[in-house]
């Protein structure tokens, strides 16, 4: 999937604004204003946010529908990797009534804890709930802390470093592999450049990689 165009809401009920906000040196983070990556609202987390709101009758439909069939715990669980601003795990939340747990580095949690809080009433208005934690990407004993009990995992704008290409795949695989474990991983994603191949090349030696929706070109992109 790949780069965000805003779509009609073919959902049963529209979603309740959801509130993003960058606050300041929030709690001894770093400035949020100066647009280091985890700081930024990226196309393709717009295009997943969009994909979740349209989730009745757009191409996630039957990826939800089979996960949902599957879970054996009520509410869909699921993790989102690379979280940023935390709004398409809270857009998940809200739109699935689901259990999601947001993540991302450890500078970024007081952000993420910020963004889920200003969020409070919408989840609970919708049977969602949100846990935030730090997941370094590549680090089993952060895998172990947010444990593997999750029906999907979501991801947008991810591979984008290709440093992080490792890592990143270590943790799908400490997360996904194994026997009895069921979960999705849905990612969206812009492709920049023709380094962004060599990730997919790797990634489809552990899994079965598919293309479920590609969006319009994004201007500036």
């Amino acid at each position: 999937m790949a780069a965000p165009q805003q779509q009609e809401d073919d959902s049963e009920d529209d979603m309740d604004p959801i509130k993003i906000l960058l606050p300041d040196n929030l709690n001894g983070a770093p400035d949020l204003h100066q647009g280091t990556p985890e700081q930024e609202l990226w196309p393709a987390a717009t295009t997943l946010f969009t994909l979740l709101d349209n989730r009745s009758t757009g191409p996630l439909s039957p990826i939800l529908d089979t996960i949902s069939g599957g879970s054996t715990h009520g509410a869909l669980r699921i993790l989102e990797l690379g979280s940023g601003t935390g709004i398409v795990g809270i857009a998940a939340a809200v739109t699935l009534g689901a259990e999601v747990t947001v993540t991302d580095l450890p500078h970024v949690i007081p952000n993420l804890q910020f963004n889920v809080d200003a969020n409070a009433d919408v989840l609970a208005s919708r049977g969602g709930t949100v846990n935030v934690a730090a997941l370094r990407w590549g680090e089993d004993a952060d895998v172990e802390g947010v444990g593997r009990e999750f029906d999907l995992v979501l991801a947008s704008d991810v591979v984008y470093y290709d440093h992080l290409y490792e890592p990143l795949l270590k943790t799908l695989r400490s997360l996904m592999l194994g026997e009895g474990r069921k979960m999705v991983f849905v990612m969206a994603h812009l492709r920049r450049w023709k380094k962004d191949s060599a990730f997919f090349k790797r990634a489809k030696k552990f899994f079965n990689v598919e293309v479920v929706h590609v969006d319009s070109p994004c201007e500036g992109f």
